[in-house]
């Protein structure tokens, strides 16, 4: 009887363990959520919607924990997402650590933005492990209301990355940082291990859980996916008779 009861009570710190972690990933989401709806509000400072609108996948980490004065490591948790044909994927969580800062304050905490701005800084993300600046190409992101004119984002790198602290927000320089999946927050969150590439490529079988939804319409909100245009119907093929015409009179 005695061990029977232990086992019931290790059960239950194990239940009660688990359910603690998932709350923390749900306020994960959330806080990401609202990271993005307070820096894509300001006035003339948020991301430039031509970036954020052709994003490929975007990454936020709220309150990233960086160390040190002027260069130093940091760590962080977050989450992301990546477009596909049937909307943002289900979230990915992931974490984020070591690298060099540009604009560094020691010892604060730090709201830290990714976009990822084509296929291939996708493939890195999709990887599941990555470093910025030797595997993918980053750059501090520009700041403002609109991209137009503005120097070759596009171009210029595979991740643009952002950072707000104390309320002022900029574009980050972020190198030597490596981000992998986090699979602890993922079995959390899914009650399994779901694999990176399966939740950022869309893969994860229906129904998306309802505490994704929230972080899925933010990003809905600012990026929305277009579906791909139907193809067009065969035009029906009407036969055409030839027209009889009256033999010339000799």
């Amino acid at each position: 009887m005695k061990k029977l009861s232990v086992i019931l009570t290790l059960v239950l710190f194990a239940a009660s363990g688990f359910a603690s972690d998932r709350t923390n990933e749900i306020g994960r989401l959330k806080a990401a959520s609202t990271v993005l709806d307070e820096i894509m509000a300001a006035p003339d400072k948020g991301i430039p919607e031509e970036i954020i609108g052709s994003a490929k996948c975007i990454a936020v980490v709220p309150s990233m924990l960086k160390g040190g004065l002027v260069v130093g490591g940091a760590y962080g948790k977050g989450v992301a997402s990546c477009r596909t044909e049937k909307g943002w994927s289900a979230p990915a969580f992931f974490s984020v650590e070591g690298g060099s800062f540009g604009l560094q304050i020691g010892g604060q905490a730090v709201d830290l933005v990714m976009i990822i701005m084509n296929d291939s800084g996708m493939r890195n993300l999709l990887a599941s492990k990555f470093k910025l600046g030797a595997d993918a190409s980053v750059a501090a992101g520009p700041v403002g209301r609109h991209a137009e004119g503005m120097t070759d984002w596009k171009m210029r790198a595979q991740v643009l990355t952002y950072s707000r602290a104390r309320g002022a927000f900029a574009g980050l320089t972020l190198n030597g940082a490596v981000i992998r999946q986090h699979k602890d927050d993922t079995r959390a969150f899914y009650g399994r291990m779901v694999p990176f590439r399966t939740l950022l490529m869309g893969e994860l079988p229906p129904p998306m859980p309802t505490d994704a939804e929230p972080w899925i319409a933010t990003l809905s909100k600012y990026a929305p996916v277009t579906a791909a245009p139907a193809a067009p119907a065969a035009a029906e093929q009407t036969e055409v008779k030839p027209v009889a015409t009256e033999a010339p009179k000799q």
